[in-house]
């Protein structure tokens, strides 16, 4: 008996060790603030894009959603969606890179991300297709405001705004 109580405490230790490496594994795969992504990039929205199996969500910019509409000279137009080509127009190509921030409340990875050494984040804000969030990219949407590019060419509603507007819809 005193064999087998040694054998389940070593056991015991020895599950202890495991669970205790795979909870630092995971630890390590959950908290991407270390963590740098690189590579070809797909783009999900004005602000979103996947490399690989990454969902990264650009910190610091709001673009519109893909619903979303815009109006300049007087004409509606599908905003979200010109604010995705625009990403994809940056990104197409190239290898992008991405220094890890966080996770947004959708489990997304928050990031900086660059292309050939350029911020996106502040390329997206600058030729205004898209708008600082939490006061990130201030400098770039004063910019692209007083030169009158990208959504500031017309009018549109902050996606935030947009958002809560319509969170009632599906």
């Amino acid at each position: 008996m005193r064999r087998f109580g040694r054998r389940s405490r070593s056991s015991g230790i020895t599950s202890l060790v495991v669970a205790l490496g795979l909870a630092g594994g995971a630890a390590l795969m959950l908290k991407p603030s270390a963590r740098s992504l690189e590579g070809r990039a797909q783009v999900t929205d004005g602000d979103t894009i996947r490399i690989g199996e990454a969902r990264i969500r650009i910190k610091g910019i709001d673009a519109p959603e893909m619903e979303q509409r815009c109006s300049r000279a007087g004409r509606s137009y599908a905003c979200g969606d010109t604010a995705r080509r625009a990403l994809i127009d940056l990104v197409s190509g190239e290898t992008v890179r991405c220094r890890a921030a966080g996770r947004d409340r959708y489990q997304r990875i928050l990031a900086r991300c660059t292309v050939n050494g350029r911020d996106i984040g502040a390329r997206m804000v600058e030729d205004g297709w898209a708008v600082s969030y939490g006061r990130d990219y201030d400098p770039e949407e004063t910019r692209a405001r007083s030169r009158s590019v990208g959504l500031w060419q017309g009018a549109f509603e902050r996606p935030q705004d947009w958002r809560r507007e319509h969170s009632h819809r599906g």
